[in-house]
């Protein structure tokens, strides 16, 4: 017998008959059988796009996402995807056409640390659901559980800030705060209406201040950076016997293990399922934890704000880990203390991944122009890395860290047309969003007061977002 982990949430369980199920030909359920988990994905992906139509952005400079650069270039959406990139794309007749002389055409932004949804506006505390902080070991709590669609800060990322993909983490109060959930910035009825189709699953987990200072408040274990450490070897060590129980139930049979909600989300980051994303700002922290990986066998997909990852950009490109980080934020706790502006140019300078993130409202509104300061402060001390490649931390290398860049995150034929018509250089606190696409259909025109996304909750309260 072999036990079939079940793709995305790595579950363990049988199906409640608990019969095994044969797959494939006759031929070949003879010769292997498979104990097959329950569903992989208990609240699934129903996104379904807005529709759109083939539309031609023409004479415009164009940043693919990838590092490439087209000046007086054409984009080409139709059926929801990029068609044609360059300086000569024919279009169909029917074609809607933009000129976009004098403006900037960029893939959608995507934010890889965002708690819209999770803590809403208006921001008060029955809207306080982002940290399930009762225990230090919460693995089994899904953030999209806590999402509230009607979140009016939804639609500001979208118009203000072009952001199209976000993922969405519980927060840091725990060592392991839940699964994250990667959406499409659509308005919907239901998370899973936002849900990006596919999307790997991530876990938040979170070292240094916070977890000690919650719970060593409480007079409980963590109350230390050891402590964190030893919390965090303790699980890892229970979650790979529980692998072990059913690697063992796959192949002996016998009785299956009993289910362990908490135990299954860790098991699908052992089996490389579900992307850790760790928040940790020091590097000598970010070090230990890319040992404690090593030790237990999974890998740190993300270090979260990690405002000292400059110290080890060595290490990071070592372990294929990306760094999401501020443009600026600084000094706010002692852990956050030694940050410098130039982390963010320093990272790309030495081969790391590296990408912006907000964790902020507000901040998700202009993660442009937080990447146009990281340039600035770069090049005066002589990183001198070009806009276009500069657009890699907001599109590609996010949709990399969170395993969609075969979906999105650049102007390539055959993605998603998540795009974005900047009214000049995008990198300038002057220009604005004119133009937002998710995929190719316009969900926002600067132009159009009908196509302005308010939430239900913004409608009737003037001056509160309702401009239909």
């Amino acid at each position: 017998m072999r036990l079939r982990w079940l793709g995305g949430a790595a579950m363990l369980a049988l199906a409640a008959c608990g019969q095994p199920e044969r797959t494939g030909s006759a031929s070949s359920a003879s010769s292997s059988e498979e104990r097959v988990a329950f569903p992989g994905d208990p609240f699934p992906s129903t996104y379904r796009p807005y529709p759109g139509v083939t539309t031609l952005i023409t004479n415009a400079t164009i940043f693919d996402g990838e590092g490439g650069r087209v000046d007086g270039g054409s984009v080409l959406l139709a059926d929801g995807k990029v068609v044609a990139v360059g300086t000569a794309v024919n279009a169909p007749a029917d074609a809607v056409v933009i000129d976009g002389t004098g403006k900037f055409v960029t893939p959608g932004i995507i934010d890889i640390h965002s708690h819209l949804g999770d803590y809403p506006t208006p921001s008060v505390d029955a809207h306080s659901d982002g940290n399930e902080a009762t225990d230090p070991v919460t693995a089994q709590v899904w953030a999209e559980h806590s999402v509230w669609p009607q979140d009016p800060g939804f639609a500001r990322a979208l118009t203000n800030g072009g952001v199209t993909t976000i993922q969405i983490l519980p927060g840091s109060a725990n060592l392991f705060g839940g699964r994250s959930v990667t959406i499409k910035n659509v308005y919907a009825r239901t998370v899973q209406e936002m849900k990006f189709p596919g999307a790997p699953y991530g876990l938040k987990m979170a070292c240094g201040e916070n977890p000690k200072r919650v719970y060593g408040s409480r007079n409980q274990m963590p109350s230390t950076r050891m402590g964190n450490v030893a919390v965090n070897r303790a699980t890892w060590q229970e979650a790979r016997e529980y692998m072990a129980e059913w690697d063992a139930y796959a192949e002996d049979g016998g009785d299956a293990p009993d289910r362990n909600l908490q135990m299954d989300t860790l098991v699908g980051v052992l089996k490389g399922d579900i992307l850790v994303h760790n928040h940790c700002y020091r590097a000598d922290e970010m070090a230990v934890v890319l040992d404690m990986a090593r030790e237990f066998g999974y890998k740190v997909t993300s270090f979260q704000h990690a405002v000292e990852a400059y110290k080890i950009a060595d290490l990071l490109k070592e372990h294929g880990t990306c760094a999401s980080v501020w443009a600026d934020w600084w000094g706010f706790k002692m852990e956050s203390y030694d940050a410098i502006y130039e982390n963010l140019p320093l990272l790309e300078a030495q081969g790391a991944c590296a990408t912006i993130h907000s964790d902020d409202p507000d901040g998700i509104q202009r993660l442009n122009q937080e990447v146009g300061k990281a340039l600035g402060d770069g090049r005066r001390i002589g990183i001198d890395i070009s806009d276009e490649h500069a657009w890699t931390w907001l599109s590609f290398n996010p949709a990399t860290a969170l395993g969609i860049a075969e979906q999105t995150g650049s102007l390539r034929p055959g993605k998603m047309a998540d795009i974005v018509l900047w009214s000049g250089n995008p990198f300038s606190t002057y220009t604005q969003t004119e133009k937002v696409w998710v995929d190719g259909a316009l969900l926002y025109d600067s132009s159009d007061p009908t196509r302005r996304p308010v939430s239900d909750f913004e409608l009737g309260q003037v001056g509160e977002g309702d401009v239909k």
